[in-house]
């Protein structure tokens, strides 16, 4: 089982890792709209939407990798203050009751969001119109790998616990 959780680890690790050089055009696309717009008063159709496409698939894709990573917020003020065998009880009790429903529901519809848009070849309704199915696949992704990181996490705190014993 720990094999499972080192390689999905490993996946969110490389994920988020390349997921990162999504900013590069994300600033290019900014700083070519903002020298468009203000530069020469001729601000383009797509600019604005290209931003969000990027900014939003490089975050999606950093989910999983900034969960593996303890990035995301979290109240641990009574975590904090338990030793490890009831800290990683209730961590446990935390992934398999609120964690786990929710992100396994979230990983679910995004995918079939996402299967929805590619069987309507769905476009944007702007006067860009760019596809969406590929952003909405990936999204479905991001929301598949931090699923996926919650099962490590799950794996890594029972072995926790069985190694503690």
């Amino acid at each position: 089982m720990l094999k499972i959780a080192r390689t999905i680890d490993a996946l969110n690790e490389n994920v988020g890792y390349y997921g990162a050089f999504l900013v590069l055009p994300l600033l290019g696309v900014v700083s070519y709209e903002v020298v468009m717009r203000y530069g020469f008063n001729a601000p383009t159709s797509w600019g604005f939407e290209a931003t969000t496409f990027l900014y939003g698939v490089h975050f999606v894709l950093g989910l999983g990798y900034t969960h593996k990573h303890n990035g995301h917020v979290a109240i641990d003020v009574f975590e904090a203050k338990l030793e490890h065998r009831p800290r990683t009880l209730l961590r446990i009790v935390v992934n398999l009751i609120v964690f786990m429903p929710t992100m396994g529901l979230m990983a679910i519809w995004s995918v079939i969001y996402a299967s929805t848009a590619w069987m309507q070849w769905e476009v944007a309704s702007t006067s860009w119109a760019p596809p969406l199915y590929p952003f909405k696949t990936l999204m479905a992704l991001g929301f598949v790998l931090l699923f996926l990181q919650g099962v490590a996490k799950l794996i890594q705190d029972f072995h926790s616990l069985q190694s503690s014993d």
